[in-house]
C-alpha cells in the first residue's frame, strides 16, 4: 500500500542525477559486501564501522576530546572498557562524546523488525544520545509546547512543537515503510536524516540520532546489510563544511536544495563504502587494533 510520503519519496528519485547518484552509491556497496574479509569476520568490521562512525560523528558535533590519543582510539578504548565512561565527569565535550558513542553503538540491534516501531526507536536513540545531557523529563521524548532547541542555528529558529510532530509523524511513516522493501533506503536515510536535523524534534542530540538513524535505514534497508559501511565519515569529509551546506540547502524546502543534499548523501555512502573497505582490508591484514 502506498501513501503520500512514500509518493513523495519515489518523485524526489526523479530529480536530476538523484538516480545515478544512487545507482553508483549501491553498487560501492555492492561492492564492500562481497569483500573477503565479510565472508566470515562481518562482526569485527562491523564493530570498527560503528567506532569509526561514532568518531565521525562526534567530529560533526564538534566534541573532539582534548589529549594525545585520536578519536578513534580513544571511541575504541571506550566500547572495549579500556576507559571508564565517567572518566572526564565535568567535561561537557566528554559528555557529548559518550552520548554519540552510546547512540551509534546502540544501531547493532536496529534491525528491520525495529523499524516497524520508529518511535520506539528514536526514543531509544536520543536516550543514548542525550540521556546525560537533559533532564530524564526531556529524555526520550520530542520537544513539547515552551520547549525550543539552540542546535543548527544556521537554519533559523527551530519549528514549533505542533510543527515538528507533523513533520516527524511523516518520518515515522518512512522508516516504517522500509521492512517491507518498498522504498529506497538511500532516500529514506537521506530525508530522515534531514527531517530530524531540519525539524528539531528534541531539545538536544538531534545531529547524532540523525546519523545514528541513517545507519540503520542503510542496514536495515539493504543497502549495506553488513553494516561496515562508514556513514558518518562520508559526512564528515573535510571537517564536515559540505555537510553542513547540504543540509541548509535542504532546508530551504526548494526542489535543488533537496537535490543538492540527496547528491551529498549519494556521495557520502559512496565515500561510506570507501571506508568500508579499508577496514576489511585492516581485517583481512590482521591490522585492527584489539
Amino acid at each position: 500500500m502506498s501513501s503520500p510520503a512514500v509518493d513523495a519519496l519515489h518523485d524526489l528519485a526523479r530529480l536530476p542525477g538523484v538516480d545515478d547518484g544512487v545507482t553508483a552509491a549501491r553498487e560501492a556497496c555492492t561492492q564492500l559486501r562481497w569483500h573477503q574479509a565479510l565472508r566470515r569476520r562481518i562482526p569485527e568490521a562491523a564493530a570498527e564501522s560503528r567506532v569509526r562512525g561514532a568518531a565521525a560523528s562526534a567530529l560533526l558535533e564538534g566534541a573532539e576530546p582534548a589529549g594525545s590519543r585520536g578519536s578513534v582510539d580513544l571511541v575504541r578504548d571506550l566500547v572495549r572498557g579500556a576507559v571508564g565512561w565517567d572518566e572526564r565527569e565535568n567535561d561537557p565535550v566528554w559528555h557529548v562524546l559518550a552520548g554519540v558513542v552510546r547512540a551509534t553503538a546502540a544501531t547493532e540491534h536496529l534491525g528491520p523488525d525495529r523499524l516497524r516501531s520508529p518511535g520506539q526507536v528514536l526514543a531509544g536513540l536520543h536516550a543514548a544520545a542525550a540521556g546525560d545531557l537533559l533532564p530524564m523529563t526531556q529524555v526520550g521524548r520530542p520537544r513539547v509546547a515552551g520547549e525550543t532547541c539552540a542546535e543548527w542555528a544556521e537554519l533559523g529558529p527551530a519549528p514549533e512543537p505542533g510543527e515538528a510532530h507533523e513533520r516527524l509523524a511523516l518520518v515515522h511513516e518512512l522508516l516504517s515503510a522500509v521492512p517491507a522493501g518498498r522504498v529506497p533506503a538511500l532516500l529514506v536515510a537521506a530525508v530522515v536524516h534531514a527531517e530530524i536535523v531540519t525539524v528539531r524534534p528534541f531539545v538536544l542530540g538531534n545531529g547524532v540520532v540523525a546519523r545514528a538513524v541513517e545507519r540503520v535505514v542503510l542496514r536495515a534497508g539493504g543497502l549495506d546489510p553488513t553494516g561496515v559501511a562508514v556513514p558518518e565519515v562520508g559526512h564528515a569529509d573535510r571537517a564536515g563544511a559540505d555537510y553542513r551546506g547540504a543540509v541548509s540547502a535542504y532546508a530551504t524546502g526548494s526542489a535543488d536544495g533537496v537535490r543538492l543534499w540527496l547528491l551529498h548523501c549519494a556521495e557520502a555512502v559512496e565515500r561510506a563504502a570507501s571506508e568500508g573497505t579499508r577496514i576489511a582490508d585492516a581485517v583481512l591484514a590482521g591490522r585492527l587494533p584489539r
